[in-house]
């Protein structure tokens, strides 16, 4: 019994130094390079689980996590298209993404490569905020901000270089804290006052012109409601002066009825308010309360004789 239990012992020992020497295991966080006498043979990258490999030193395994990794710039100065400084700081979430090139260029150590990240970072940061305006960055219209295009371009300018060269997987570029000094500052609010003030002079002419418009559309109906309304006035007037021509007409046929409605137009304009009157009964219109004056139709202007009063 004893004699079985060293072999089974020496038989697990076997297999632990044989696991040790000729396998090794990639996770799902990891990405591994296999190198043999020292140049790279295999690469795991998305392939995690038990490998084989020569033991060392025929063969060697260099492994590096794989997940995203957060680095970011110290604030630093820079210009835009018309020369105005700012402050930026930005950022970029990289990964190993090509195990060779990270383990050949920049010896698998992250310091190193995210030394190389700072100045590339730094280049594209520089060159993409010198082609933007200031008014990309800060604008009281915000979607006159540009924040996602720079973004984007300084991506751009990062990317291709950091996984070609170093092998350094850049998944995004952004800008976590923009600053101005002093300077800038009051010519921001400047800008932003004059912005503001042509804005409200453009609407204010918006309004003028409006009004010019309304009051134009007023004036116009208001001719032509006049025009319309002397029309009207014009008939009303024509057809009142030839009912009154038929009027003239009958009283100059009779001159006498003439003279007694007018009379007693006269006297009831006299006798509107309760008045007390004297005057003698023979002046016009009061000669009307002492005697009726002769009315007959069959008188004539063209005739003397009257008919006989009743």
């Amino acid at each position: 019994m004893r004699n079985l239990s060293v072999l089974i012992l020496v038989v697990v020992i076997a297999v632990v130094l044989s696991l040790f020497l000729f396998s090794f295991q990639v996770r799902e966080t990891e990405v591994a390079v296999v190198t043999r006498f020292r140049q790279p043979v295999r690469t795991y990258v998305d392939d995690p689980g038990w490998k084989l490999k020569w033991p060392s030193p025929i063969e060697r395994v260099y492994t590096f996590d794989a997940r995203n990794r957060l680095y970011e710039r110290t604030m630093e100065q820079t210009t835009t298209a018309e020369a105005n400084p700012i402050i930026v700081t930005s950022y970029a979430i990289w990964r190993v993404g090509d195990p060779i090139k990270f383990l050949e260029n920049v010896n698998g150590d992250y310091v190193q490569a995210e030394r190389h990240l700072y100045s590339l970072l730094g280049n594209s940061q520089n060159t993409v905020v010198g082609r933007h305006s200031f008014s990309d960055f800060v604008n009281a219209d915000p979607d006159q901000c540009k924040f996602d295009q720079i973004e984007q371009e300084m991506l751009d300018g990062v990317k291709e270089i950091a996984r070609d060269k170093y092998g350094m997987e850049v998944v995004a570029v952004g800008i976590k804290q923009l600053a101005i000094n002093e300077s800038t500052t009051a010519k921001v609010f400047d800008r932003m006052k004059k912005d503001r003030q042509g804005r409200a002079e453009t609407i204010r002419g918006q309004g003028r012109a409006e009004a010019t418009k309304i009051e134009s559309d007023a004036e116009a109906k208001r001719t032509e409601l006049l025009a319309i309304v002397e029309a009207q006035a014009k008939a009303i007037r024509g057809q009142a002066d030839a009912e009154a021509a038929r009027h003239y007409e009958k009283l100059e046929q009779n001159a006498d009825l003439a003279m007694f409605l007018r009379d007693l137009e006269a006297l009831k304009k006299i006798l509107q308010e309760r008045s007390t009157i004297v005057l003698g009964t023979d002046v016009a219109p009061l000669r009307l309360l002492r005697e009726m004056p002769d009315v007959s139709t069959t008188s004539s202007p063209k005739n003397d004789s009257a008919s006989p009063s009743r």
